[in-house]
């Protein structure tokens, strides 16, 4: 769930409205984009800003949730396979740890891994009041996104994402940002077709500088779909050809409109999928309550593929409750590996993401605390779904034409790119990745 309750974030709308701070584009349907006044002055002098903001380039992230590499053929999603083709295509990218929704968002618009950002799942146990919750509150991003730094530099933002729980951490970020409508009850996601409706009356309206938009659909089909561990998987393939057709219509909107050859499009997937039948199940919870020394001092967060787990007992004794917790995880059928991240730098899931992160292997799935916690076939959050769709489109100069590169790219590379393409720098720190322009 959003951070803010359904009841409230009416009445927020309500609002926005009321106030002019949000607008209704009836074009057919009551798309409501709020807009945010900002109280952030520019860091640039005013004629630096100034220009900044007349500037005529367009930066556009469309996020295929949960999309596999694979599946990006002229077979099942033609408009897509053609514009990565077209493009500069990443075939080794990578989804990074957690490989999960919330963090490899943010990890896309802050530039920088988790110990630095403060998000390193989807689920967490928040020790401020010992609760398993979702990171989807706009404080739960520590660092300044890029967002924000574009914001500071005059230009305009705009945030279309169909998941309540990124709406909710995204927050008033963005200068235009869209409120999820119509929910589907259980997957709090809004479906493809209301998500790319609002993002063509934000682009034809508003025309922000930068777009980041979330597609839904392809990860929770594939989360729901029983026939995904069969190799069918009838109802993710629906949904692949439909998302198609949507990231098509965005296109032909770039084009029609001009936008394309000033444009610079995105377009990459937070995480891939792995499907398990019922069998292929893991639960951690009777084996660690079963050890003496882990026994009611040990509270799991389930993140799908990745089971979290915090230590909750004598702080003195941490060392041996981390090393008893691998011993006992990493014996269980299913477990890939259990790592202290602490002694594993390429986690780099910081304070908040566990005192031991355990991985499942490809074709399993935890479910804790309780065994039936996790009844779906598709996951996500372990090695497996690292692979990930990104390439660069757009008809702007910089961007190459039918080209592939052999380096990684990662979730992380979005933000410098989106800095490099602006002209507007690194932040203090830097960036842990790299802008992906040539």
């Amino acid at each position: 769930m959003c951070g803010v309750g359904r009841t409230g974030a009416f009445e927020r709308g309500r609002d926005e409205i009321r106030t002019g701070r949000r607008t209704l584009l009836t074009a057919g349907a009551g798309i409501a984009i709020s807009t945010v006044a900002s109280t952030v002055t520019s860091s640039l002098p005013r004629a630096a800003a100034a220009a900044s903001a007349g500037t005529r380039r367009r930066a556009y992230v469309v996020v295929l949730d949960g999309c596999r590499p694979d599946e990006i053929s002229p077979a099942l999603m033609p408009r897509t396979s053609a514009l990565r083709d077209g493009g500069l295509h990443h075939p080794r990218a990578t989804s990074l740890p957690v490989m999960e929704t919330i963090p490899n968002h943010v990890m896309m618009m802050t530039g920088v891994r988790p110990d630095r950002s403060g998000v390193p799942a989807n689920s967490i146990l928040d020790r401020t009041t010992g609760e398993i919750r979702e990171m989807d509150r706009p404080e739960d991003i520590r660092v300044r996104t890029v967002i924000e730094r574009l914001n500071r530099h005059g230009l305009t933002t705009g945030t279309v994402l169909s998941k309540e729980y990124l709406y909710g951490i995204f927050g008033g970020r963005a200068t235009h940002r869209w409120e999820p409508a119509p929910i589907v009850p259980v997957s709090g996601h809004a479906p493809d077709l209301f998500t790319m409706e609002a993002t063509l009356a934000m682009v034809e309206e508003h025309d922000p500088h930068l777009v980041f938009v979330n597609l839904g659909d392809i990860d929770r089909m594939g989360h729901s779909d029983p026939t995904g561990p069969l190799g069918v998987r009838a109802a993710r393939r629906a949904a692949l050809a439909a998302t198609d057709a949507q990231v098509g219509r965005f296109v032909d909107l770039l084009r029609s409109s001009g936008r394309w050859s000033r444009s610079l499009v995105v377009v990459l997937a937070d995480h891939s999928m792995d499907w398990s039948l019922p069998h292929q199940l893991i639960h951690l919870t009777p084996v660690l309550e079963a050890d003496p020394l882990l026994a009611g001092n040990v509270t799991i967060a389930d993140n799908g593929g990745a089971d979290l787990l915090y230590w909750t007992g004598d702080p003195a004794r941490l060392d041996a409750a981390v090393a008893r917790m691998r011993v006992l995880s990493a014996a269980v059928p299913g477990v890939l590996a259990a790592h202290d991240p602490r002694v594993t730098p390429s986690l780099r899931t910081g304070p908040l993401g566990g005192d031991v992160i355990v991985h499942a292997k490809s074709g399993w799935r935890f479910s804790d605390p309780d065994q039936w916690s996790n009844p779906i076939p598709g996951n996500h959050g372990h090695p497996a779904t690292m692979p990930i769709p990104f390439f660069l489109a757009g008809g702007h100069r910089r961007v190459p034409r039918g080209v592939t590169s052999s380096r990684r790219a990662a979730t992380v590379d979005v933000a410098p790119t989106l800095a490099d393409f602006f002209g507007v720098g690194a932040p203090r720190g830097g960036y842990d990745g790299r802008s992906r322009l040539p």
